[in-house]
């Protein structure tokens, strides 16, 4: 699926063949979540997941992931929009985009972030406590 940004030159794609890896990888290895994670990781990850990309005239300029079941459970992961392309309400676009998705809407969301807290509760998304288990070193 392919929507129009209404204001902004922007599409936003569900279609992974228009994903650029390789700017995707070298985006999250900026971010405190994913600084560490290899890049042949990252494709995996992409290749085994509900992906989003922002599409502008000069290229991709953003990447939201969502690993789902597309029944029950969706977890929204890697949001990220390029410096050069913030500060115009792209973000809250990605996720409205995202949480209305047909294939997802239906399911329960979750995300962990440390940050932009903000932005993710004017979706519905509640701060909670949750478990978790890390994984070995590979």
């Amino acid at each position: 699926m392919e929507w129009k940004h209404g204001e902004w030159p922007y599409t936003m794609s569900d279609d992974k063949a228009l994903l650029d890896e390789d700017k995707i990888c070298a985006w999250l290895a900026t971010t405190y979540w994913a600084s560490e994670r290899p890049c042949e990781i990252v494709r995996k990850s992409i290749q085994q997941s509900l992906c989003f990309g922002l599409h502008h005239e000069n290229g991709q300029a953003g990447f939201v992931r969502v690993v789902t079941d597309y029944a029950t459970f969706s977890w929204v992961c890697d949001v990220f929009v390029d410096p050069a392309h913030r500060g115009k309400g792209l973000g809250k676009w990605m996720m409205e985009i995202v949480i209305h998705h047909p294939a997802i809407r239906h399911t329960n969301m979750t995300l962990g972030t440390r940050d932009a807290h903000g932005l993710y509760e004017q979706y519905g998304f509640v701060r909670r406590e949750m478990m978790r288990r890390q994984a070995e070193s590979v």
